[in-house]
Parts: C-alpha cells; structure tokens; sequence
C-alpha cells in the first residue's frame, strides 16, 4: 500500500494557490444570458463571413465560440472523455468529470504536473529512457533534476520495476515517476503489473505519471485511467493528436483523483482550452469515434505493409520494438551489416533532400543504434516511403563503400 499524501507532495505554495474564479463559472453559459463580464467583442470576429461559412455549415460567427472566451469548467467535455474511458474499459466505478484536467495538448499536462509537485532546484522526477523526450525538456525548463532509470534492451525495451523501486527508495526528493505506454519511440507497452508495484511501493510519496498518448491504437492494452478511482498517487495522460487525428486542435488531459485533478485546475491559466478546440474535441468523441476506428483499421493494413515490405530493403535491419503504435522502430545497417548511426542519420538527410519523404533518427536515444522510427501513413504515402528509402539508402550504402 502506498503512503502518498498529496498535502506533503505537492509543492507547498501550490497548495496555497485560490483557483482563479470568473463570473460565468457560477452559471451556465446559455441563452438568453448577456454575459458583459468579461470585456469581449460582440460584435464578431475578425474573420469575414464567408470565410466562417466554410468553417462552419451554420454560418454563425459565434458557432465555432470565436467571440466570446470558452466555458471555464468545460463539463460537457469532461464528461464526454470519462463516457469514452468508462465504456472503453468496463469499469464498474465509473470516472467522472471531477476526475479530468484538460490542457492544451498533453504537453501543456506534463508541464503543469511537474510545476504541481517538483520544487525547483530541490526535487526529482525519474524517467525510463529511451522515451518522449518532452519530459525531460520540461524538467530542464523548471530546475528538476532527474533520475534515469532505463528500460530493459531492445527489442522488448521491458520496465525494469526492481530498478525503479530501488531508485524510489534510495534516491532524494523524487516526486514524480514518468511512465509512457505505449512507449515513445519504442511502440512497447508497460505490463499494468508493473505500473501496480510502482503504485504500491510502501515508503516512496509522489506520483506515478503514465502517459497513454497513443494507447488507442494498441491492441494488447486499454487505457488504465479508471485506475484513478482506486489510486490516488496516479495521473493518466491522453490526448486527441494520435489515434484520434487532431494533433492541430491541441488537446490533452489528464485523469487523477479529484484532489490532485483540482490541484491541477487551480494552476492551470484560466480559460486554457480554446473555444474551437472544445467544441472539435466533444463531436471526435461522440460522432468521431467510428471515424477514428475506421481510420485506426486504415493505419493497421499500411503497418502490416511496412513490417512485410520494410525488412526486404537490402540495409534495414532489424524491428527493434513493438507494433502497438502507429510508427515503427528499425535499424538502419552500413554497407558491412551493422547498425549505424552515421549511416542512419545519413538515410534521414537524403530522403528528407532529395524524396521529400522525412522520418525521425533515433540513433542517440538510449539502446537504439542505428534506429529510425517511422510513421504510418496512408497507402500513397508508404509507396512513397518504400521507393523513398531504397533509393536513399543504396546511394548512401554505395557512397560508404566509396569512401572506404
């Protein structure tokens, strides 16, 4: 059983924080109420209306909520995430809108929770490289310092839990642990057994951060955010950018216990989520939701293209991690059979200059030598991705060779 206490982990000041309260979150925001509260333009956008008529089929300048600042409390949206999760999972507790924090991307999640609990220049955040590099971009932006604990070798990248409940033990001020499944880049998925015994280690108080960007497009996991209910030191990210196709909308959130949700709340910028964003996010996750998994059904047939054809190019090696995502991770060999990161990178540049086709060199992160990851696109796209890459990598194999 764990002893997080939130009063003891979370920053002190940040627990003295009053939430920021305007007019409008008293009331609903509805017709026939003039709301002047807030000194916003009523009298439209600066937009022209036939520019919003082919935003939005009923032509209103205030449909796409342009005029006026967005709903504070954005229930309805909240509820639409927590009926997406309970019906994903089958929880018999349901999550509920007091259990969601939205932000502006999953980023922005990330930023506000390391703000939330990790004191400047004194705490700790442990991370299991190789995995999404924002994490620690966003405690080198904050003074925290962390603690890296990396995830078994390739191609299975497994956590090591016994090396995490170690560090958890023995190392100071550490407040949060930063988990990613499936796993950025590696496409690997974290056993909810191991999440559990980092949940219930006995001594440790912070929490555990799991971040399921992509946990939509996995078929060996569902999401573990009604673990919120039962866990209070555990916080879920997702976001709409991935399986969902709204990576332009900016749309994160994070599920917690309703005392570190409205932690979260209070520290958050008020009127965070924009309008457009809110209303897009509510239609994805009611009437998008068939689109999403017919275009999840989409990305699979283009990946199992990828893993049948990729391996046949004469100098791609290995797949060196899952298949639970929608890119993939391979190495990349020299013209004598091993994993190169000069060859690699070298692949990435030519491709990216001369096919107008990029994907991502990943050779420096921890256990991926020689690696690229790729991204799934659709049909035109991966028959532009094959060509592109056999082209590219015999020129850089043969220029090798040369200058041998």
């Amino acid at each position: 059983m764990s002893r997080f206490d939130l009063g003891t982990c979370a920053r002190p000041n940040i627990l003295r924080v009053k939430p920021y309260v305007d007019a409008r979150s008293r009331y609903k925001v509805a017709e026939p109420m003039v709301f002047l509260d807030a000194n916003e333009n009523p009298f439209g956008p600066a937009i022209p209306r036939h520019a919003l008529a082919e935003i939005c089929p009923c032509h209103q300048p205030g449909a796409l909520g342009l005029t006026r600042y967005p709903d504070p409390l954005q229930l309805e949206l909240r509820q639409r995430l927590c009926d997406f999760r309970n019906d994903d999972t089958g929880t018999r507790k349901p999550l509920t809108p007091e259990h969601v924090y939205l932000g502006v991307g999953a980023n922005e999640v990330i930023d506000v929770l390391i703000r939330c609990f990790a004191v400047p220049g004194n705490d700790r955040i442990v991370m299991c490289p190789p995995t999404y590099a924002i994490y620690s971009l966003s405690a080198q932006v904050n003074d925290v310092t962390v603690v890296e604990v990396p995830l078994g070798p390739a191609p299975e990248f497994k956590l090591d839990t016994s090396a995490v409940n170690t560090a958890l033990s023995v190392e100071p001020n550490v407040k949060m642990v930063c988990l990613v499944s499936p796993n950025n880049p590696t496409g690997t998925v974290i056993a909810a057994e191991d999440v559990a015994q980092i949940l219930n280690h006995p001594t440790w108080n912070g929490v555990v951060v799991l971040d399921e960007a992509y946990v939509d497009y996995s078929s060996k996991t569902t999401s573990l955010a009604h673990w919120v209910v039962e866990y209070p030191n555990l916080v879920v990210i997702q976001t709409l950018s991935k399986a969902f196709g709204l990576a332009g909308v900016r749309f994160g959130a994070a599920f917690a216990s309703p005392s570190i949700s409205r932690l979260l709340n209070t520290l958050s910028v008020n009127y965070n989520l924009p309008g457009p964003t809110s209303i897009i996010a509510n239609y994805a996750l009611t009437s998008g939701l068939e689109i999403m998994r017919a275009n999840r059904a989409q990305m699979e047939v283009q990946r199992s293209r990828i893993l049948r054809e990729l391996p046949r190019i004469p100098g791609i090696g290995r797949l060196r991690g899952g298949t639970e995502t929608n890119f993939l991770l391979y190495e990349v060999l020299d013209w004598e059979g091993r994993a190169s990161n000069e060859t690699a990178r070298a692949l990435c540049e030519v491709m990216a200059e001369t096919q107008d086709v990029v994907i991502r060199f990943r050779g420096t992160d921890h256990g991926c030598i020689g690696c690229v990851r790729i991204t799934v696109g659709t049909e035109d796209e991966t028959t532009r991705l094959l060509g592109a890459v056999t082209t590219a990598l015999a020129a850089v194999r043969d220029n090798e060779a040369t200058c041998e």
